[in-house]
């Protein structure tokens, strides 16, 4: 028995993970050692809109915040898990949008990964409270997970047979 090739638009979904750990990666690495947010704590932007320092050792958005370093690392093979779920779903994906939604998702789970296995938790710094009703601080992989999984329940509503 052979295993199916990565359709075009799988190939598609691999390289906009690459693409959301890059620039999730190449931000961190700006904000922690170019920019130096640690030090400073918070800085305000524009508006809304703050650079704030939060080392996240829980799920996303510090739910169920997890201190001991065997829950690191089981939050962390559990989500290279999950990606590699994905990445073979993704292999044949027959629309855009799931393409769209398993690259993002897929590529949001490692960059955070990364961090757990480098930092100990995931390195957030985009701040939106001053908005009062979005108290999270939150990354680009965190934003590419959420996207991506409004992709994903907008491609489960589609009534139109995969093409």
């Amino acid at each position: 028995m052979s295993t199916p090739s990565v359709s075009k638009l799988g190939w598609w979904a691999y390289l906009l993970a690459a693409v959301v750990i890059a620039t999730d990666q190449a931000s961190k690495y700006w904000i922690l050692t170019v920019y130096d947010l640690p030090s400073r704590f918070s800085v305000p932007i524009a508006g809304p809109f703050s650079l704030t320092m939060v080392w996240n050792k829980g799920v996303s958005f510090g739910l169920f915040r997890a201190d001991q370093d065997l829950t690191r690392w089981l939050l962390s093979a559990f989500a290279v898990i999950v990606a590699g779920v994905l990445a073979w779903w993704a292999r044949q994906a027959p629309r855009a949008s799931l393409a769209l939604g398993l690259g993002l998702v897929i590529g949001g789970a490692l960059g955070n990964a990364i961090d757990r296995v480098r930092f100990g938790a995931v390195a957030d710094f985009l701040d939106f409270q001053r908005l009062g009703f979005f108290p999270w601080v939150f990354n680009v992989a965190d934003s590419a997970i959420t996207v991506g999984v409004v992709f994903l329940l907008l491609d489960s509503l589609r009534k139109e047979p995969a093409t």
